[in-house]
């Protein structure tokens, strides 16, 4: 019965179907909240691997074998995988007597592999099962995160990393095994990835004509999350800096770079290894990553960089971020997806203190304003104590749980004061190192070292404090009303602070500019309205009562709303989605009407769209409007944009006016001087592939 009769209908034939229907409907939401709840949890645990995988470039594919070694948790009889969709499996079988077992892939969740036991096993035994599978990741949206690619395989280069579940996983991301893993690729590819490896094995072509092939073996006998693996044109480098030995595998167009990589990891890991402690092997493994969806990726032992991030100008903060997830990630694992705070969060924030360490407090406050900008792009989406609700690696998960969960360490360090943020956070992995953590032990640990409580000083309530920023999804919006009086003295401020959250706990700077020296006082900030005084000896500026003037707090306002709109429509831009980038700069637009930043990223959409003639309207918007130094490149980008622009409609004297005032800006932000001096020589006719200029992609990163 359809929608469409049942409208039709009148009287009591028309309740009596409209009935049936409620009641089918009710029956099939009984029927699927049942079937999910049913569905088996990880009652076991993988605890070894052997995996046998053949890379096969010309066919975009792979065959694969994988002895699972298990052990159950509870008396079960059904053993949850995790498995890419796009692996098809042929067989899977008990190792001990080679039967044949039932399986099948969830129906609503077709990453889920479940697998019947002939009995039921009992807690603490050992089961072995062997799958044979094979596919091709042809289809980013199949990926276990949606548009994320973590697998891929084509003629000239492979990356297999574990995300991709390219070999059936356990209660990922918190399992730890051993394993021993087998590439077969073609001689023309190198292979490296987690665990120790061998001396290649050349095999001869199984018929003729076919081309040569090499087996790689890597053996992890340290359990942990291993099973990562890039392959292709890769040439090994070995660098020896400040004592370590890193293996840096590259194109051999890139080998000339090893050097200056190396030595940039050097760095960043003996910072790391000072400040909370050693990882079990001091050397590591740094690969070039083929451009995908994915910037970076850590794994046990192994940092893969992507290969537009690979260059001798390299992003310190992109390396220092994947480094530290050989801490937060790697060596101490989420006891479960809920608890990714402690390890993503964390990766993030310890980042951004290398950062201070290696760039001053100039470049660390960059790497905050960042941190504050992804953070309120999905603020509403979900706590970061849930993050289980939320795919690793989707545009959400990295707002609010690396993005806004690095910002929460940095207001509990600002609570805290260095000295015991720095004791916590080392002794927390000291403890957890090689085990998982959750938020509830990070929380019992900061309780314990709470520093001392100063008389007259506001004290960190921590109970409010994590369960405001963990437990939560409210931001606070501060506003700040007061009177300032004469005084025999001087001057007397007396005022409140007012924002929305009832239950909102925590200790705040206000700061009052003077003709003088500035006067800041930390007020205890409790409920929607905080009174405080404030006493100075010269003059208050006008206007010049601020609160939490170092931005150390996560607070909203429609500057960051502005920023967070921008980096959302460049996301989508990323993506290729124009379209809908346009309505994210347009609503920035709504709330400032003069901003630059927003104005340049409309034309450049327009621009990729070939509507011209809209982006050059942009572009002038854009020059016209705030021109916020922040972002002062916009102005000399813009300028290329528009040459370009000219030079595709046939107006060359135009194009090479725009071209020589982006020259007298000597801004070269992305390469503007080499492009604009480019195309005075001759005119753009179109993309160039061999150009290695471009605007920067990320607003909060200039």
């Amino acid at each position: 019965m359809t929608n469409r009769t049942l409208v039709r209908r009148r009287g009591t034939g028309w309740l009596a179907s409209a009935l049936v229907l409620l009641a089918m409907s009710f029956a099939f939401t009984a029927d699927s909240v049942f079937s999910q709840q049913q569905l088996p949890k990880f009652d076991f645990d993988a605890v070894h691997y052997d995996v046998k995988a053949t890379l096969h470039p010309d066919q975009e594919s792979l065959t694969a074998e994988a002895k699972v070694e298990l052990v159950a948790k509870t008396d079960s009889s059904t053993i949850l995988f995790e498995l890419h969709p796009d692996l098809h499996i042929d067989s899977v079988t008990l190792a001990s007597d080679n039967r044949k077992l039932d399986f099948h892939r969830d129906s609503f969740n077709p990453l889920d592999v479940v697998v019947s036991l002939p009995s039921s096993a009992q807690t603490g035994m050992h089961v072995t099962i062997d799958f044979e599978y094979s596919g091709a990741f042809a289809n980013d949206a199949d990926s276990p995160t949606k548009d994320v690619r973590f697998a891929w395989i084509d003629k000239d280069s492979a990356y297999l990393l574990l995300p991709a579940r390219w070999f059936p996983l356990t209660d990922y991301p918190s399992n730890r095994y051993t394993a021993t893993f087998q590439i077969t690729a073609p001689d023309t590819f190198a292979v490296t990835g987690t665990g120790a490896s061998t001396i290649p094995t050349e095999l001869p072509p199984e018929t003729a004509g076919e081309p040569g092939r090499a087996q790689y073996t890597f053996t992890c006998n340290d359990p942990g999350p291993v099973g990562t693996f890039v392959a292709g044109n890769l040439q090994l480098s070995p660098v020896h800096a400040q004592g370590l030995s890193i293996s840096v595998f590259a194109p051999p167009s890139a080998a000339s770079t090893a050097g200056h990589m190396g030595d940039a990891l050097a760095a960043i890991l003996l910072y790391y290894s000072s400040e909370f402690g050693s990882l079990p092997s001091p050397n590591i493994t740094l690969a070039q990553l083929p451009d995908g969806t994915l910037d970076d990726y850590s794994a046990p032992g192994l940092l893969l960089l992507s290969a537009h991030e690979w260059n001798n100008n390299l992003d310190q903060s992109a390396l220092a971020h994947v480094t530290a997830e050989q801490w937060w990630g790697n060596q101490v694992l989420p006891a479960s997806s809920s608890d990714a705070w402690v390890t993503d969060g964390l990766a993030q924030y310890v980042a951004a203190m290398y950062i201070e360490h290696s760039a001053g407090e100039s470049g660390f406050r960059k790497e905050l304003t960042s941190f504050a900008i992804g953070s309120v792009m999905y603020a509403d989406t979900s706590p970061i104590a849930q993050a289980g609700q939320l795919q690793r690696y989707s545009p959400q998960y990295e707002s609010i749980i690396v993005q806004k969960g690095a910002m929460v360490f940095h207001m509990l360090r600002s609570s805290m004061g260095d000295t015991s943020f720095n004791a916590l956070i080392h002794d927390f992995y000291v403890q957890h190192a090689a085990k998982t953590a959750s938020i509830d032990d990070f929380e019992k640990l900061a309780q314990s070292r709470l520093p001392a409580p100063v008389a007259g000083q506001p004290r960190l309530n921590l109970v409010a404090f994590f369960s405001q920023w963990l437990e939560s999804t409210g931001i606070p919006q501060f506003k700040l009303d007061y009177i300032i009086y004469r005084t025999p003295k001087g001057f007397k401020v007396i005022g409140k602070v007012l924002q929305p959250i009832e239950t909102f706990n925590m200790p705040v700077e206000i700061r009052v500019d003077t003709e003088g020296n500035p006067v800041t006082k930390t007020v205890q900030v409790i409920g929607t309205s905080t009174e405080f005084n404030i006493d100075t000896f010269g003059r208050p500026k006008p206007d010049g009562v601020s609160i939490d003037p170092d931005d150390d707090i996560l607070k909203n306002d429609p500057k960051l709303q502005i920023r967070a709109l921008i980096s959302k429509g460049e996301g989508l831009a990323e993506q290729g989605k124009f379209a809908e980038a346009i309505e994210q700069y347009q609503q920035a637009l709504n709330i400032q009407s003069n901003n630059s930043l927003a104005d340049f990223r409309v034309g450049e959409a327009f621009f990729y769209q070939k509507n011209y003639s809209s982006a050059a309207d942009s572009f002038r918007s854009a020059l016209d409007g705030d021109l916020d130094p922040s972002y002062r490149w916009v102005e000399v980008w813009s300028h290329i944009y528009l040459g370009k622009i000219f030079d595709l409609t046939g107006s060359r004297e135009r194009a090479i006016n725009e071209y020589e005032k982006a020259e007298e800006l000597k801004d070269d932000t992305g390469g503007a001087q080499k492009e604009a001096e480019k195309y005075m020589k001759s005119p753009y006719t179109g993309p160039d592939s061999q150009s290695a200029a471009s605007a920067p992609s990320k607003q909060a990163k200039p």
